[in-house]
């Protein structure tokens, strides 16, 4: 029988990268995982499929549960430590350190990449000034350290025998680091709990975290600058505070703050269209709303364009702005208005089953197959 372990960067929550491991454990129910810690709390671990996963050094160091992300210089270290020797095939599921995994000859390593690590490379300024360390000592060093860690990824690419990306964004960012080509499997997306609904009402909703990348407070600010459009937002986090101040003063603009799934999905059912102002490696809450029958409102950089077709396209199913402006938000709502019949409820749920779970698994099962015979023609040329 194929041995398989499966490599995951750091178990603490269940979101994006988290349902594609789900869908790998499914796949390969004989498959062991691995990484770097594991603080998933016990009512969350559905998704783990009952499996206790192998953790590095870094699971028992002090206040790794709350602040395991302070060990980061400590990270590329603890996933070398890992020994996978004993599989076959290696799938990692990496956004950071989990393709730097030490895989041999005889070992066929496969990585998924959610996306090579942002905060190093080209979104490390971004990364700096949110943080408050664009400046000052602190700065010095974490520009250092991330110096470090490029020079490290760069290097761990050379031990992956195929990379699969999560779109062709990400495709693209994995040859700009790499100079690697790569296969697009698009990240699964549960359409099947976001159901269809047919009947909208006149509200325009936005739904995420409330972190800086995510662009809520742009979103709230143009609709302030729009008090006949009415606004929900869904979410919670640390701009909360300055999304609540934007929002003040302005009735058409409600703030619900977290929210069950229930909830979402019922608003999504609802919603007039969905609105969506980050620029994302994939994006899944844009293909959640579509599932709902819920055309986009989209900046239209990154995992957007693949997941959302403009109006130049048949069967749309919804619009773009081409910058994280006030002005272009307001022109690209104000140009929905002017469509919205174009958009077809049925249209925009055909497309987002383009990204079900069933496609993924299919996808990525003949990818998996299709490395494995071509490694064993390599390493059997006879």
């Amino acid at each position: 029988m194929m041995r398989i372990a499966i490599v995951h960067d750091w178990l603490t929550t269940y979101a994006g990268a988290e349902r594609v491991l789900e869908q790998l454990l499914s796949m390969y129910p004989q498959a062991d995982l691995f990484a770097v810690c594991d603080f998933v709390p016990e009512g969350d671990r559905h998704f783990l499929q009952g499996r206790t996963p192998t953790t590095s050094f870094i699971q028992k160091l002090p206040g790794a549960r709350k602040r395991y992300r302070n060990y980061l210089p400590l990270m590329p270290l603890a996933m070398e430590q890992l020994d996978v020797s004993g599989y076959d095939i290696v799938i990692s599921s990496s956004h950071a350190v989990a393709k730097g995994v030490l895989t041999g000859p005889d070992q066929l390593h496969v990585s998924y990449v959610h996306t090579p690590i942002r905060y190093a490379w080209d979104l490390q300024h971004q990364y700096l000034r949110e943080s408050g360390l664009n400046h000052g000592l602190k700065g010095w060093l974490a520009r250092v350290l991330l110096h470090r860690i490029r020079v490290w990824d760069s290097r761990t690419a050379s031990g992956v025998d195929a990379f699969v990306a999560n779109s062709q964004f990400i495709g693209r960012r994995i040859w700009k680091v790499y100079r690697r080509e790569s296969d697009v499997v698009y990240p699964p997306v549960d359409v099947e709990v976001f159901t269809i609904g047919e009947s909208k009402e006149d509200f325009y909703l936005t739904a995420s975290r409330l972190v800086p990348y995510k662009r809520v407070d742009l979103i709230v600010e143009a609709f302030a600058k729009m008090p006949e459009r009415r606004l929900v937002v869904i979410g919670d986090g640390p701009e909360r505070a300055k999304v609540e101040r934007l929002a003040a003063g302005h009735p058409n603009i409600e703030l619900l703050g977290y929210q069950s799934s229930e909830v979402l999905v019922d608003h999504m059912r609802r919603a007039k269209a969905f609105v969506f102002a980050a620029e994302e490696d994939f994006g899944i809450t844009p293909v959640e709303a579509q599932a709902c029958g819920t055309p986009v409102i989209a900046y239209g950089r990154g995992g957007s364009l693949e997941t959302v077709r403009g109006l130049a396209v048949d069967k749309p199913t919804g619009v773009f702005f081409d910058s994280q402006s006030v002005a272009a938000m307001i022109h690209a709502v104000e140009q929905f208005g002017q469509s919205v019949s174009a958009f077809k409820a049925v249209h925009c749920r055909e497309n987002a089953l383009r990204f079900s779970a069933k496609r993924f698994q299919t996808q990525f099962a003949e990818l998996v197959v299709r490395e494995w015979t071509a490694f064993e023609r390599r390493r059997n040329p006879g």
